[in-house]
């Protein structure tokens, strides 16, 4: 009898095993299940990422070049090679944008008007380093990045600045017009400078600069007279300068340089004449023997830099105001083409 009952309670012990391993298999499965869904949970965090950089790629931002004025070809530069940048990264909507004549007020209008439009960043070219500050500073407020073109503000931060070494250029067109003075036999006289105003940057620093070339000569240099940059007033300016005697007149910028070439071509007079900036009144005069030489900048140079940076810092790139020069070239009859 208790063998038999000994049996039975084997052969019940091996049915209770064999349902808890059918219970188990199950479970089995369900870890199967579990370590599938994890999987596709991978495969779809790795599709989001994916998706996310393909957002980043495409995605649109609004940048505008806002320039002292519209007047000079030097601009239209600028504008040509931020167009370039824009249409070789693809995802850049581009606009230019300037007051009628230089005016402190104007431009601070808009830099709020670009801020207004959704601007993402802003090139600039200040007019003065201090008048846009508050307007810049409440840009940036608004996550606006800075981008200085030509002539930067005081203010910070900024991605970048790309511009010519003005003062370095300055210097340069000082010592042109000393060495072509001195070819022609003259060693002493009055020296006349046209700028725009004395609180541009980049012309206030060409001024001394070219001032710095003459120290140690002879040359007498006068004070400089400021016309905004307006060819008509540059002209009138350069004609005082030549008939009270000046040997030789310097054109700060653009209009500047047009307004001298004009104002010694119409007295006639053996005046050596030096500017500043290319357009293609300044190379006729260049031609025509009105001025002797020039320097030449490289906007576009600026203009598509100065894209290239703001698109690089907008997707979170290096953005420490750095300053990166653009060269300058003198350029001559000789050398006009």
């Amino acid at each position: 009898m208790k063998k038999v009952l000994a049996i039975l309670l084997a052969i019940a012990m091996i049915a209770a095993m064999a349902a808890c391993a059918q219970k188990a298999a199950p479970a089995a499965d369900e870890t199967k299940t579990s370590g599938e869904t994890t999987s596709t949970a991978g495969e779809t965090v790795d599709n989001t990422a994916e998706d996310t950089a393909d957002t980043a790629s495409s995605e649109s931002y609004k940048i505008f070049l806002i320039t002292m004025d519209q007047m000079d070809q030097y601009w239209t530069n600028i504008d040509a090679g931020c167009k370039k940048a824009a249409e070789e990264l693809g995802n850049v909507e581009y606009q230019w944008t300037a007051p009628d004549v230089k005016d402190d007020a104007k431009q601070i209008e808009m830099i709020n008007n670009a801020v207004a439009n959704g601007a993402n960043a802003i090139l600039l070219a200040a007019n003065g380093p201090e008048a846009v500050n508050d307007a810049l500073k409440e840009a940036s407020a608004a996550g606006v990045q800075i981008v200085y073109v030509d002539s930067p503000a005081n203010f910070t931060p900024s991605v970048a600045t790309f511009s010519t070494d003005n003062t370095a250029a300055g210097k340069t067109a000082g010592q042109t017009m000393i060495d072509q003075l001195a070819a022609k036999g003259i060693t002493e006289g009055k020296i006349g400078i046209v700028s725009v105003n004395a609180a541009t940057a980049s012309t206030v620093a060409r001024d001394d600069g070219f001032r710095s070339a003459f120290e140690g000569t002879k040359f007498e240099l006068q004070e400089s007279q400021y016309c905004d940059g307006d060819a008509a007033r540059s002209k009138d300016a350069a004609s005082a300068f030549i008939a009270d005697g000046c040997v030789g007149v310097f054109g700060c910028n653009e209009g500047s340089t047009v307004g001298v070439g004009n104002a010694i071509k119409e007295s006639g007079a053996d005046v050596v004449g030096v500017g500043f900036d290319s357009s293609d009144n300044v190379l006729e005069l260049i031609n025509e023997g009105c001025l002797y030489a020039t320097m030449v900048q490289n906007p576009d140079v600026m203009g598509y830099e100065g894209i290239k940076a703001a698109v690089a810092a907008l997707q979170g790139g290096t953005a420490d105001g750095a300053v990166a020069g653009t060269g300058v070239t003198v350029v001559t009859a000789e050398t006009v083409g």
